[in-house]
């Protein structure tokens, strides 16, 4: 697919100073409002895949409804052609290969409709740049872009394993994919990089939620502006240690639905159903490469 903004394109070999001028760019053509005709309820995932057997099979849409099987089952996994694409993204790596075998990154693209998985896609890419805090996009960008090029599926929403609008200058990798290809994405982060929650995140129950202010850090804009959330998206009942996700708008979507988001494609897990399923994939190609 050709690229929305090609002039912004994540280039490694940039200096850091204009790999940060591009960013603030990025921040300045993203939409943090919502720009899409998505409901959560027309993505969420009710049942996440059992990963013991393996990875799902992609099910597209000619295919015919699955009556009862060999496993016992009757359940209808014939995707809704109607249903809006999600797109999960998420990456593996190949290091210390030596000198003929370059360090690369595998990454991973996971098509659902209607909960259920119709396209699988990765590449394997070189890693030019080692891992830079707040400059992952440059790192990993162009893999991405690779994978999303290998897919047939159109993503009606992309859901990165990274940050969005919590980021120093509200470009991270989601923001700046999601600008490149012009499609509604979300970031989904285990870690915050910077801002400041409204209140404690510790040891909060399934569903709790809380907005991430912009602080000092993030330099390109006013302080105390909603960038994202902090969102408890399971939990143990009797010992409360799973820490938060912290959940950003990419690029047309708001941070209040962005939240909305994650929590419909959450079923059961930590992680929201496409990342999951795009980190068991990547690792499962990562495996292959070896």
């Amino acid at each position: 697919m050709d690229l929305a903004r090609p002039d912004l394109r994540p280039d490694p070999s940039l200096s850091r100073d204009e790999m940060e001028a591009l960013q603030r760019e990025i921040a300045a053509a993203a939409t943090f409002d919502d720009d899409h005709a998505l409901d959560p309820s027309a993505i969420a995932v009710d049942e996440a895949a059992s990963l013991a057997d393996g990875l799902p099979p992609a099910r597209d849409d000619a295919q015919e409804r699955l009556g009862t099987g060999d496993d016992g089952g009757s359940a209808d996994t014939t995707p809704d052609p109607d249903a809006p694409t999600v797109v999960g993204v998420d990456q593996a790596f190949l290091t210390d290969r030596g000198e003929d075998r370059p360090d690369a990154a595998v990454s991973a693209a996971v098509a659902l409709r209607g909960g259920t998985v119709v396209e699988y896609a990765s590449a394997t890419t070189p890693l030019s740049i080692p891992y830079v805090p707040g400059l992952l996009a440059f790192r990993e960008g162009e893999p991405i872009l690779a994978a999303l090029d290998a897919l047939d599926a159109e993503p009606d929403l992309l859901v990165c394993d990274g940050s969005g609008r919590i980021h120093y200058r509200e470009a991270g990798l989601a923001t700046h994919v999601g600008v490149l290809r012009d499609v509604p994405s979300v970031g989904v982060a285990k870690r915050l990089l910077c801002g400041e929650p409204d209140e404690s995140t510790g040891e909060r129950p399934e569903g709790w939620r809380t907005p991430i202010r912009a602080d000092d850090a993030v330099t390109t804009a006013e302080p105390g502006t909603v960038i994202g959330h902090a969102f408890q998206s399971r939990q143990y009942p009797n010992s409360k240690r799973v820490n938060p996700l912290y959940v950003s708008p990419g690029h047309r979507v708001s941070a209040a639905t962005a939240v909305e988001f994650v929590a419909a494609l959450c079923a059961r897990y930590k992680l929201p159903e496409p990342t999951r399923l795009a980190d068991a994939y990547a690792d499962t190609v990562k495996r292959d490469a070896e």
